[in-house]
């Protein structure tokens, strides 16, 4: 994706972005309704890989250093109504931080794209069934 300059970014800065994201994380850890994903996952890690992640996608010439989205999400039955709760927060955290628009909506129009890599679910749909297939796998016959 290539981004005027200056890319968000540059407009945001890494520090800040930094502050930003450890705030998000923390929340989406505490988070009632997402925070289970994370109960064996290492907090500073996934700042870290969320900073990189994050960075790279608002023109940032910084490594991502994380396993491919699809892979690393493949082992959770996240619905969609898990990832627009992620999306909720994020959007708060945002708003919260005052985080210019361009970037605010680079950022969301990017973690938007993501949706297909990180559930199968449309829109925010959730579907406690189809979260326990997906949960307990295939069926023995």
């Amino acid at each position: 994706m290539t981004f005027p300059t200056p890319s968000p970014f540059e407009e945001i800065g890494a520090e800040r972005l930094r502050e930003v994201i450890d705030v998000f994380v923390d929340r989406i850890f505490d988070d009632l309704m997402i925070g289970f994903f994370f109960r064996n996952a290492d907090r500073g890690r996934i700042k870290e890989l969320e900073f990189q992640f994050t960075a790279r996608a608002l023109g940032a010439d910084i490594e991502y250093e994380g396993r491919p989205l699809e892979q690393a999400h493949a082992s959770h039955p996240i619905m969609g109504g898990q990832f627009a709760r992620r999306l909720q927060i994020l959007k708060e955290t945002l708003d919260e931080h005052n985080v210019p628009q361009a970037v605010r909506e680079a950022w969301l129009d990017h973690t938007e794209s993501l949706r297909s890599l990180i559930t199968r679910d449309r829109g925010d749909d959730c579907d406690p069934a189809e979260a326990r297939r997906k949960a307990l796998g295939p069926s023995p016959s």
